[in-house]
């Protein structure tokens, strides 16, 4: 079996990635990090990096973009390959990601559901048969969720603009802009409130026709599951960056 180490292991999904590992025929749970040190049914949960001495075959992330990059560079250190499922990270920060898998073996994905890649790939195909389209997406989450919008309503985007030749502007607020929409649009609308696991709409508005693609999330289990299978694809790899695409 594969040892594991969960960072952000006190929260919702940290929670239930553990739950998903000590379900797994083929990972143990050893520790945890977090902002504050506990313990899970006798496990610990690390808030101290140097205390961790747990012998470690892969961690999975989901945290803050903050706890990543610290997770991050301890496992380089320990040339440890590690699941990033967390986002909200800006370009810098993605650099540093792309720079440290030149050291160890790294899987990233906004979104760990295989439909929500699948849903990547149809919206590809589609993009340009309805390339004169206007083109908004809506994105819906607790409200206890950071970023907005979410990395996935980003994923979809890339997924979209990519297909079109990388030419369509992102517009997160159109609050302060007095003009028309622009034809090369992809407009962002976030929603934030109560217990919504996830919820992602992409609307190709016609002038007399609507196409429309949804995609809700009714469990975290879906992310976790989808984490536990990056991680044993992402152990034994070479170095380099990994996402659901490889794995799908």
């Amino acid at each position: 079996m594969y040892n594991v180490m969960v960072c952000g292991a006190c929260g919702r999904m940290g929670k239930e990635v553990i739950l998903a590992i000590q379900a797994s025929s083929e990972l143990n749970f050893v520790c945890g990090f977090d902002k504050e040190f506990s313990m899970e049914n006798e496990i610990p949960i690390y808030s101290d990096i140097s205390k961790i001495a747990e012998n470690i075959d892969i961690i999975i992330d989901f945290s803050n973009v903050h706890a990543t990059l610290k997770i991050l560079e301890f496992a380089k250190e320990k040339h440890i390959p590690i699941v990033i499922a967390t986002t909200g990270f800006n370009r810098e920060q993605e650099q540093i990601v792309q720079e440290y898998s030149k050291y160890i073996p790294i899987f990233k994905s906004a979104n760990m559901s295989y439909d929500i890649n699948l849903m990547c790939k149809v919206l590809s195909e589609l993009a340009p048969l309805l390339s004169n389209s206007d083109i908004e997406i809506t994105e819906t989450h607790h409200r206890n969720k950071i970023d907005a919008p979410s990395g996935t309503a980003i994923l979809l985007a890339n997924s979209i603009n990519e297909a079109l030749g990388n030419k369509m502007k992102y517009v997160y607020d159109r609050h302060d802009l007095s003009q028309k929409r622009e034809s090369n649009e992809i407009g962002f609308t976030s929603i934030r409130g109560g217990n919504i696991v996830g919820e992602h709409t992409v609307q190709f508005f016609g002038p007399y026709e609507t196409f429309e693609i949804k995609h809700t999330s009714y469990s975290r289990t879906v992310f976790a599951e989808g984490a536990v299978k990056a991680a044993l694809f992402t152990i034994g790899k070479p170095n380099g960056l990994y996402s659901m695409n490889d794995l799908v």
